[in-house]
């Protein structure tokens, strides 16, 4: 009897491991559901809204401009972001507002990215922090899933302020 329990219990301990492999690969290599919270990427995404953020561009290396991205906080390793990456290595980004006299300019350095939120009134960013190392990206969200009203592919940025660059084909 002793050994009956011990084997049905060590064989339910087996597939718990089993298991929890198989779902920590699926949520480190594929993608995860992400809960936003914040009004930094109003309007595209809203508190409590629910996204997928898939995990194979950024282990690809296909983040692009305009792609929204979750990534772990410069100040707070606990903590993620939500933001849209409006430079890659070796852009140059302009960081002054609007209405200064005299614009600034930063240069994003090798395997950095320079990330802003949406609402640019209401959002600590690159602007804030500085680029932040390709490394901190976690995924690149593609699916709105919660609220069913929106469900669907993710929006071009609201303002249309990023420029992509022409490719060396486009130019002759």
């Amino acid at each position: 009897m002793f050994r009956h329990m011990l084997g049905k219990t060590l064989g339910l301990f087996g597939y718990t491991i089993q298991y929890g492999c198989i779902a920590h690969c699926a949520f480190e290599y594929i993608g995860e559901f992400v809960v936003c919270s914040g009004p930094s990427m109003e309007p595209t995404i809203v508190n409590h809204d629910v996204v997928f953020s898939e995990r194979m561009s950024r282990h690809l290396f296909k983040i692009e401009k305009g792609d929204i991205v979750i990534a772990k906080s410069p100040f707070d390793p606990q903590m993620n972001i939500c933001k849209r990456v409006i430079g890659l290595e070796g852009d140059k980004i302009c960081t002054s507002s609007p209405s200064d006299l005299f614009k600034t300019h930063t240069y994003v350095p090798m395997g950095h990215v320079w990330l802003e939120g949406d609402n640019l009134r209401n959002s600590t960013d690159s602007r804030n922090y500085g680029p932040i190392p390709y490394a901190l990206i976690r995924g690149r969200v593609c699916w709105k899933l919660w609220p069913l009203h929106s469900f669907g592919t993710m929006s071009e940025t609201p303002m249309k302020r990023i420029i992509k660059a022409q490719r060396d084909s486009d130019s002759d």
